[in-house]
């Protein structure tokens, strides 16, 4: 189409996100979490480990369907069949289960609405750009699938899969990047019991 928009500048996004997270780590860093019982604490370790694993395998699994074409053509099969936004969603299960490392719902619950409001951004600029190229097919995907919560029902598969080298190592610096944080957490909970780290305030939930 001649009027088709400048995709949506990945980059704020992604600048963003680097901040808030430098922020967060930084209140994370002097913050105590709740008094909870043991088996509490392990129930958020392993339930926020599972959480990043599971966001790992999801992005990997959807860049393999998208490869290179996300903002070049409209891919609509595999996991772009139940949610139009399946990297997102991965990611905002993998910032849960980092949240979730530092044993407090407050902090699952902030970094998940700062992540997504980020997240809420970036979907709009590209539903536009992709609403200026792609027109009514876009607006039948639309209304047809999930924004971002999956629809399961909608699966829908596709011939052949467009493998690409880029998206393996794309997906592979995706997942060190939440390992990177599951560690930053750990390193920051030795620092705090050996009184390395000083504690400011400590959680109420």
């Amino acid at each position: 189409m001649n009027h088709a928009q400048v995709p949506f500048f990945q980059l704020y996004r992604i600048n963003a996100l680097r901040a808030l997270g430098g922020l967060a780590f930084g209140l994370l860093s002097v913050t105590a979490a709740p008094p909870v019982a043991p088996l509490a604490g392990v129930v958020f370790d392993v339930l926020g480990t599972l959480a990043i694993f599971v966001a790992i395998a999801g992005r990997a699994w959807s860049l393999l369907y998208i490869g290179g074409r996300k903002n070049a053509e409209l891919v609509t099969e595999g996991p772009y069949s139940v949610t139009r936004n399946p990297l997102y969603f991965f990611s905002l299960i993998g910032i849960a289960g980092v949240g979730a490392q530092s044993g407090s719902i407050l902090s699952v619950a902030a970094v998940l609405l700062t992540a997504y409001l980020a997240f809420d951004m970036a979907m709009r600029g590209e539903e536009t750009y992709l609403r200026s190229r792609c027109g009514k097919d876009f607006n039948d995907y639309a209304r047809s699938v999930p924004r971002l919560w999956p629809d399961i029902s909608l699966w829908r598969e596709c011939d052949g899969l467009p493998l690409r080298s880029s998206s393996a190592v794309r997906s592979l610096r995706d997942g060190v990047v939440f390992l990177a944080a599951w560690v930053a957490i750990e390193f920051i909970r030795l620092g705090q019991s050996a009184g390395i780290l000083p504690v400011l305030w400590t959680l109420p939930v």
